[in-house]
């Protein structure tokens, strides 16, 4: 009778076996996350419980535990307040960019003449507005409506919607170029998982004499959920990583800063990592939970 340690090695030769290919084509990602990615983000956390200074002979280390947290969560009060009033910012424009591209890829997912063109038009601004280009683009002024000051849309809006509802207008009108830009990949993953929803299902739920409109709700909505979850997910981390954050700023000033340093902009760059780990993972919980109510 074989023994628990035979089994075992047994079962892990199978494993390599089965999974051997499988694992050598993952193992330069792995290393290159290794190097990367994983240490860098260690040492950043080990950073952030340190004081950090440059001398002559290298970088000096002082170990201070959660002075850096403190000093930037309640010492200095304005990097909290840039970093939850970017976060509602955030907050409000991830819902638009998901409705928009939605609903645009509803649209190119039908057959009419020009199709091919119309969803490399959408694409486009994912090629052009990268990097440098997009920041240029916004120095020369692209990054707002034109309309909106030429009519002056912010005084009527604000004359006909209370308060609340006219400064969330407003924002969001003024965040329009961005819902664009932003909604190329969105809008092709989209355009994906609706050509993964066989057309036989159609069909049938029309033979029952359903709507339009029944079927959206009844076959295409469930079905695009895990789809909409992706794309929040990519939205999240692709908009927290905008050329412009105030709060990326902030810490690129507080790392060449003497009275804080590469110890304290650790510290301020693990709290706004933290911070969208958690928006990521109440997105992926409402993706579970809505997939599996499906």
């Amino acid at each position: 009778m074989q023994s628990k340690r035979e089994h075992r090695r047994e079962w892990l030769m199978f494993r390599l076996k089965e999974y051997g290919a499988g694992y050598l084509f993952m193992l330069p990602w792995l290393i290159g996350f290794a190097v990367f990615v994983a240490f860098p983000l260690g040492w950043s956390l080990y950073n952030s419980f340190h004081k950090i200074f440059i001398t002559t002979e290298g970088f000096q280390y002082t170990w201070v535990g959660l002075d850096n947290y403190r000093r930037m969560t309640i010492e200095n009060n304005v990097y909290p307040i840039i970093l939850i009033t970017f976060f509602q910012k955030m907050l409000v424009i991830i819902p638009f960019i998901l409705i928009f591209s939605y609903f645009v890829a509803l649209l190119l997912n039908q057959r009419f003449p020009g199709r091919g063109f119309m969803r490399a038009v959408f694409f486009l601004p994912v090629i052009f507005a990268t990097g440098q280009v997009i920041m240029e683009l916004f120095v020369q002024g692209a990054g707002e409506l034109p309309f909106i000051e030429q009519y002056n849309i912010t005084a009527l809006i604000q004359d006909n919607f209370s308060e609340k509802l006219a400064t969330s207008l407003i924002e969001i009108l003024s965040q329009a170029v961005i819902i664009l830009w932003y909604s190329g990949v969105q809008i092709l993953i989209f355009i994906a998982g609706f050509q993964t929803i066989p057309r036989s299902i159609y069909e049938a739920i029309a033979v029952d004499g359903a709507s339009p409109w029944e079927s959206f709700w009844k076959i295409t909505f469930p079905s695009m959920l895990p789809f909409v979850g992706l794309n929040a997910i990519y939205t999240i981390v692709d908009l927290f990583t905008f050329p412009f954050n105030p709060v990326l700023e902030i810490v690129k000033r507080n790392m060449f800063t003497p009275t804080t340093g590469y110890g304290y902009a650790s510290a301020q760059a693990w709290l706004y990592f933290a911070m969208i780990l958690v928006l990521l993972a109440v997105a992926l919980g409402l993706t579970y939970r809505a997939a599996k109510g499906r």
